[in-house]
């Protein structure tokens, strides 16, 4: 038998221990076989192995070739600045790795804050002494003891009870307190047991003897952590894209510039220049700026999520919410306002709103005896925060003692004894003295407390409840849990002097019946509404009965069929993995009564579905789901520290409608990359086009390699962060998710960057050099590289690119929107780019310093002029462009 079946005396043999604790050898024995009372971490890779795999990946080790190369060459040539590429290729990868490393490292919090849960100390029976050691030296058999605000340090077996309430919503996710009591139990799930205690939860009424059975990783929450350690959280979306990109354009790189070093050879162009010639290449090609960018934008994104109360812990998170086709989403807090209130009464007049019970209301005899029995039959304490008395307590008892409150009805009867709610009696009775008169209150479930009444209160006083009260009374029962009411009858009796205790919760009067409701948040439904618009599910999941939680869903839009799918953890259980595959196809779902394991189940489900799963959780039952799901969302108000520590994204206000808004910022953001990812591939063919006039046409280099690293390095970056804040086009919650297979960089895009808007580029680019060599009458003889004439022409060339590129940052704002739909003014971050983007150019092309460092020369007004068509040509190119998109179905 397990120890919950067993009897106190067979439960503490069972163990080795006695009522008086373990002997102090005996304990020392035992923390040397079993271990520390903690969890056990996973073994991970080290931390200096993880940083350098950063600096090892292949997009690294085409710029580590790169970097090689230029300081070989600088060697055979020293002088021409090839060390100072060499570094700077070297410092970009290295800004990468650190911004990677720094992006991918999450230590083990999810872990921490599971340890925090675990008390500091706690008080222990050794040899019947009560002794105070630290929570990591409980071993099993030890006897600990609890009183109220103590944390359960291990899985303890109540030994000795009285008036024991215990919280275990970090584990269960409800947050009605539950009774514990020594008697044993054959119910098999340990959340259910009356005599099982678990680590991680906590005492909020009474005191207990309790003899620990499980510790460290052998606990219900060294369970859950293993559960959280097996769950490895999965490359969000985005970081699988950006290193699908990064992979093939550094091959893409790579295969150009081997390629054209053999054409170069070929052609009869030198080794060292052959290798300028293919270095230059796989610069002009790997966009050094696109990892930095990208995060500096998702950065952008969080802080306009924040402002919305959306706090996002790992960025890629950002765009991942975005593309999320299913939201499982919690029902207390999320959907409801965690706010327990009085709803309905039902009297043996008739069901009424509590409002005919407000102060100032003339009340009815049987009105006023039920705000008398709810004012007092509660385990509620007064506590003073912030100079303010409160009541603190059962969320639900608070309901209905404020409702007395708000009556006028004061709880003026002081209390003598109790009999405690308990998960098997599922009721509530406390005894009082009134005028020297013993009377009870009663308080529970209606199918427990009914029979045991056998009058009701009347207008005249108590009468016989028949058979027809009786029916009146479950009609209204019915009638209230329709509504998704949480039920209970209350009842009172006077009692005698000497009654016995057993026999106190009989022969009561039934003063009537109450309904309580945790409300829908006022705008959940508007936020459901856009979800399904949006093309996004929404599945319910939760603790609670499935009869409250489809309630519920009723009323905030989330269920409108008669055929939804209602599944039960107990029914999980039952099903194969295929079978509930399939019940996850179901339009409509609610998932109530789910354990930790179930929650993990549901999304690992959906993942295998492909699809893109946001979860949303608070406590430690859901940190398997969170960190499993493509991303978590905890629960920032009520939320435990392991949930938001297995998060990618905490909700400020746990408010459902935030999850929609960053919805709709994600959505906006992967739009963003793709107007950016426009914007930087523009850039790469007038970057490559002068190395192939260079080698075949035989002219000076138009554009040396270290403009270049200035252009995707420098000027081109900040221009690009404005197009990372742009605002979510209009309609962006009307369309459905995009695809999980939906590439970045899909063909429209690389037709609009590399066959209309680059070749622009790079006209402007060669003709703004080959009017400076023309200006100047140059006739084909070699320049060298110090060369005024020379000097100018690759300027002009760098100041054409930068020009162009200020045009093609307004082009590219929006992929069918025209360009002056949106204003030339709307995005501040993109102005101030333009203005850092001459600034620098004007640093580089008229100070002494920025001369020296990229080997440029001030150019007049007429080299200025050169790509002014070209930029004029580019706009009304892609607003015809933008125009047959618009036109197109």
């Amino acid at each position: 038998m397990r120890i919950h079946q067993l009897g106190v005396d067979a439960a503490l043999t069972s163990l080795g221990s006695s009522s008086r604790g373990l002997s102090p050898r005996e304990a020392r024995r035992r923390l040397a076989e079993y271990g520390l009372n903690e969890i056990e971490r996973p073994r991970r890779s080290p931390l200096g192995w993880r940083f350098l795999r950063e600096f090892t990946h292949l997009f690294a080790a085409i710029l580590w070739i790169a970097a090689g190369l230029c300081f070989a060459l600088d060697l055979a040539r020293p002088g021409e600045g090839m060390r100072t590429l060499g570094i700077a290729i070297l410092s970009v990868i290295v800004v990468n790795g650190v911004f990677s490393f720094w992006q991918e490292y999450r230590a083990e919090r999810a872990l921490e804050a599971l340890e925090r849960l675990l008390p500091r100390r706690v008080r222990l029976l050794r040899d019947a002494l009560t002794v105070d050691v630290p929570a990591t030296e409980v071993v099993p058999g030890d006897v600990v003891v609890l009183a109220e605000g103590d944390e359960v340090p291990a899985d303890c077996r109540v030994i000795q009870a009285k008036a024991l309430r215990l919280d275990v919503a970090m584990l269960t996710g409800e947050s009605r307190p539950v009774g514990r009591d020594e008697h044993p139990s054959d119910d098999e799930d340990p959340l259910e047991n009356r005599n099982t205690l678990l680590a991680g939860t906590s005492v909020v009424a009474g005191s207990a003897l309790a003899v620990a059975f499980a510790t460290g990783g052998r606990s219900e929450l060294g369970r859950i952590a293993q559960l959280t350690q097996a769950a490895d959280a999965a490359p969000s979306p985005l970081q699988r894209e950006i290193t699908r990109l990064s992979r093939l354009v550094a091959l893409l790189a790579t295969v150009l510039g081997v390629v054209f070093f053999a054409i170069g050879r070929a052609v009869g162009i030198s080794l060292p220049d052959s290798t300028i010639f293919a270095v230059g290449l796989i610069v002009a090609n790997v966009p050094e700026g696109l990892l930095p960018t990208v995060s500096l934008s998702l950065a952008m994104a969080a802080q306009r999520m924040a402002r919305r109360n959306a706090l996002i812990r790992h960025l890629p998170a950002v765009e991942t919410l975005g593309a999320a086709t299913v939201i499982c989403t919690d029902k207390t807090g999320t959907l409801t306002c965690n706010r327990m209130r009085l709803e309905r009464v039902f009297l043996p007049s008739g069901a009424a709103r509590p409002e005919a019970l407000a102060r100032g209301a003339p009340l009815e005899p049987e009105a006023r005896r039920l705000l008398e029995v709810i004012a007092h039959c509660h385990d509620l304490r007064e506590v003073e925060r912030d100079g303010v008395r409160l009541l603190a307590g059962d969320p639900m008892e608070q309901a209905l003692a404020s409702a007395a409150r708000e009556a006028g009805v004061l709880p003026t009867r002081p209390k003598l004894d109790e009999l405690p709610f308990s998960s098997d009696r599922r009721r509530l009775s406390t005894l009082h003295r009134a005028d020297g008169e013993l009377i009870l209150y009663s308080k529970g479930a209606p199918e427990v407390l009914v029979p045991r009444c056998t009058r009701f209160e009347s207008a005249a006083g108590p009468a016989p409840l028949d058979g027809a009260q009786r029916a009146a009374f479950a009609a209204g029962h019915e009638a209230l849990a329709r509504e998704g009411l949480r039920v209970l009858a209350v009842a009172w009796r006077p009692v005698a002097d000497g009654a016995s205790r057993d026999d106190l919760e009989q022969d009561l009067v039934l003063a009537g019946l109450v309904g309580l409701e945790d409300p829908p948040r006022p705008d959940v439904a508007e936020a459901i509404a856009r979800c399904r618009g949006a093309g996004v599910r929404v599945i319910m999941v939760t603790g609670d009965h499935p009869d409250t939680a489809v309630a519920l869903a009723r009323r905030i839009g989330l269920v409108t069929r008669d055929d939804a799918t209602v599944l039960t953890g107990e029914r999980l259980d039952r099903l194969t993995p295929t079978e509930l595959q399939l019940a996850l196809d179901a339009p409509e779902i609610v998932l109530a009564r789910l354990r930790p394991e179930h929650k993990l189940a549901v999304v690992e489900v959906l993942a295998a579905k492909r699809e893109i799963v946001a979860v949303t959780g608070d406590g430690v039952n859901d940190a398997p789901a969170l960190r499993r799901a493509d991303i978590g969302i905890a629960m920032g108000l009520t939320g435990s520290d392991v949930a938001k520590e297995a998060a990618d994204m905490v909700l400020l206000d746990d408010h459902f409608a935030s999850i929609v808004a960053a919805i709709e910022e994600g959505r906006a953001v992967f739009d963003n990359l793709r107007k950016f990812m426009t914007y930087i591939l523009t850039s790469n063919v007038p970057e490559v086009v002068p190395y192939l006039a260079f080698a075949l046409a035989r002219i000076p280099l138009p554009l040396t390699i270290l403009q270049i690293l200035a252009i995707d390095l420098g000027t081109d970056l900040i221009p690009a962060l404005g197009l990372g804040a742009e605002r979510p086009d209009p309609g962006v919650m009307s369309r459905p998710p995009r695809p999980r297979a939906e590439r970045l960089l899909n063909r429209a895009l690389l037709t609009r960057a590399y066959l209309l808007l680059g070749p622009l580029e790079a006209a402007a680019a060669m003709a703004a050099y080959a009017f400076v060599l023309q200006r100047a009458g140059w006739t084909g003889e070699p320049l060298a590289n110090s060369d005024p004439l020379y000097l100018q022409a690759t300027t002009a060339t760098f100041c054409a690119v930068i020009l162009m590129q200020v045009a093609n940052v307004f082009v590219c704002r929006s992929e069918k929107e025209s360009v002056f739909a949106r204003g030339l003014l709307g995005n501040r971050l993109i102005l101030a780019g333009i203005a850092a983007e001459i600034g620098l150019v004007a640093f580089f092309v008229y100070t002494r310093s920025g001369q020296a460092l990229l080997s440029t020369s001030p150019i007049d007004l007429p080299l200025w002029l050169v790509p002014v068509p070209f930029a004029l040509a580019m706009i009304g190119l892609d607003e015809a462009r933008k125009a047959w998109l618009r036109r197109r179905p």
